[in-house]
């Protein structure tokens, strides 16, 4: 019995309530350290770059030279992301148009064979009307190797026909 009187003793005595109240700022709460913005949040100094932005930035504009190894890696990519709605050929008859989705834009239209490359690489990137955003499921070098074979297949539509 004494021992239970004693475990009891420590075991209430260990309970305080003060555990619960922890030391932090709320977000927009005034600041009590002598930083110079008067709220708790710190707003970054100004022309301060996040890390990897600038990275991000060029490859998101500066387009690798083209060889056979990014065609491949685009009609890889191709197959894969696109052509269940673009189809295998960029015709805008995939297997989801069969199934009554809204048809995309065909790539061999005139309007998409004069438009930059850039369009295609933004609309990847950043989506367009039905389309939804790629850009956390293809990396830059992907997206550029796509829209290298979204060119290849344009030509392949208007070689000669004999």
């Amino acid at each position: 019995m004494k021992w239970f009187i004693i475990a009891a003793a420590l075991a209430v005595a260990s309970c305080d309530e003060s555990q619960d109240a922890q030391l932090r700022y709320n977000t927009l709460a005034a600041s009590v350290q002598p930083w110079p913005s008067v709220s708790a949040a710190i707003s970054p100094p100004d022309g301060v770059v996040a890390q990897g932005d600038l990275e991000a930035a060029a490859a998101a504009t500066n387009p690798p030279p083209v060889s056979p190894q990014l065609l491949e890696r685009g009609r890889e990519r191709f197959g894969i992301f696109c052509s269940p709605c673009h189809g295998l050929d960029g015709a805008a008859d995939g297997i989801i148009v069969a199934r009554g989705f809204p048809r995309p834009p065909s790539f061999h239209s005139n309007m998409l064979r004069a438009a930059p490359a850039q369009l295609f690489f933004d609309t990847i990137t950043n989506g367009y009307g039905a389309m939804y955003s790629y850009a956390d499921r293809v990396s830059p070098s992907d997206r550029w190797a796509i829209v290298a074979y979204i060119r290849a297949l344009q030509l392949s539509q208007m070689a000669a026909k004999r």
